[in-house]
């Protein structure tokens, strides 16, 4: 389906750009109502991070829901896994977050989850996108929704969380660090990690509005690291703006990614005999953690990058446990969608029954090193018919044989092909990515 304003992951946009204006989220706001209304009587809720531009936003959206007739709850600060489970257990008609993601501050954008707890289907966003481009009524003043918060919202995500791991679990004795980004997670994840028993160090919970992902969480790590170090922690937990995606640092202050925490997580699904079906990575998964699932006897997909698409062949193949290296996993046994707090609370579980150090756990697998390059194109170019992009991509897998891989993915968003290339060997990985890029280029120029 071609969408006009749907992207894989909502809208998203520079705020005051189109289309993240207040004209046009009202717009969408009623678009999505009339929607709603259509399919049934009910609510919607609306959660939203930390960014100043999420009071004007949050404001459109109630407006245009109004006029549409559909009541809508209104959450607050919430991480956008939060907003997916409350759809779910509140039978709402539907849950939208007003979220960039990892994304700076003066971006945003909107998501949207179903009833139970997925993105919406693509008929759905379709119908939305025709009112969008239809002239916007109200519905006469007696039909107009009502608009209320919800107090205890926190609360009940709070508890869920915690929920997705045994009692029997007392992480009394650990220490750790969290960073919330300044992001939706600043007044959740504090109480999660420490109602479990662990002793928690805060960093990155105190959002300003302009503040969110700004050199912290899960993109930017470092502060995390330096932390870690410095309090002798056991962990350390970065996540990002809207709470999906998850970040690890061991006690060395390593920096342990999704493609690793997935590995941990498989590993202890299987020890404890709960693994079913394949792991879901994408493209960029690193090859270390191919070859270290196929060790354990488990099989990796790759899915396009995506956690849409991710979320997609796990449900094909009926698989439980899915992510990127970016740090969205997504473990199907526990909830619906990616959520950072929930993954890392099963990495600490493996901690607690294992007796092992994130550092051991993650050692079961090793990072093949990759190398991405990324070539200007004047002109579109297909590369899966040029014959001397083909020629020069064969050459470099036939020299790189079962010990690494080659990607080539053309941008979509910008005239761009990522020339990567990942093996075993360091410098001959970055030997054979430059001679492919080069030879890509030659072939585009020729």
């Amino acid at each position: 389906m071609t969408r006009k304003y749907f992207g894989t992951d909502g809208i998203r946009g520079k705020v005051g750009e189109p289309p993240i204006t207040a004209d046009f989220l009202l717009k969408l706001g009623w678009a999505a109502g009339k929607v709603f209304a259509s399919e049934g009587h009910g609510f919607v809720l609306v959660g939203k991070d930390t960014r100043i531009s999420g009071y004007m936003f949050e404001s459109a959206l109630e407006a245009g829901l109004t006029a549409a007739g559909v009541d809508t709850h209104l959450l607050g600060p919430m991480p956008t896994p939060g907003v997916a489970y409350l759809a779910r257990t509140l039978r709402a008609q539907a849950g939208i977050v007003i979220s960039a993601s990892h994304n700076p501050y003066y971006d945003n954008g909107v998501k949207f989850f179903s009833v139970q707890g997925t993105k919406l289907p693509d008929d759905i966003e379709q119908k939305i996108e025709h009112y969008i481009d239809s002239p916007m009524t109200t519905v006469e003043s007696s039909e107009l929704g009502k608009a209320k918060r919800l107090v205890d919202a926190a609360g009940r995500y709070i508890e869920f969380c915690k929920a997705s791991i045994p009692t029997r679990f007392d992480f009394s004795g650990m220490k750790i660090v969290v960073d919330c980004a300044n992001g939706a997670t600043y007044h959740i994840a504090p109480h999660v990690f420490s109602e479990v028993g662990a002793e928690v160090i805060v960093i990155g919970a105190e959002p300003n509005g302009i503040n969110i992902n700004d050199e912290c969480g899960a993109t930017q790590p470092n502060k995390l690291v330096a932390a870690v170090l410095a309090n002798k922690a056991d962990i350390g937990i970065a996540l990002d703006g809207d709470g999906d995606r998850l970040v690890m640092v061991d006690h060395k202050g390593e920096i342990v990614d999704g493609d690793e925490l997935i590995y941990i997580i498989a590993k202890a699904r299987l020890d404890a005999g709960l693994m079913s079906g394949p792991v879901v990575g994408t493209l960029m998964t690193n090859l270390g953690m191919e070859h270290g699932l196929k060790r354990l006897g488990i099989n990796l997909l790759r899915a396009n990058v995506g956690d849409r698409y991710v979320l997609e062949m796990m449900s094909e193949h009926k698989g439980i446990l899915g992510g990127e290296n970016s740090g969205h996993i997504i473990c199907l046994d526990k909830t619906t969608t990616g959520d950072g707090i929930i993954a890392a609370l099963q990495v600490m579980a493996e901690m607690h029954d294992s007796g092992k150090s994130l550092h051991e756990l993650k050692s079961g697998m090793q990072k093949y090193p990759q190398i991405l390059i990324n070539i200007k194109t004047p002109k579109k170019v297909d590369i899966n018919t040029d014959a001397g992009i083909q020629k020069a991509v064969r050459a470099i897998e036939e020299k790189l044989g079962d010990a690494g891989r080659v990607l080539l993915r053309a941008s979509g968003t910008e005239p761009l092909i990522r020339v990567m290339v990942e093996g075993e060997q360091a410098d001959l990985v970055k030997k054979y990515a430059q001679q492919l890029a080069e030879d890509v280029k030659k072939s585009i120029d020729a």
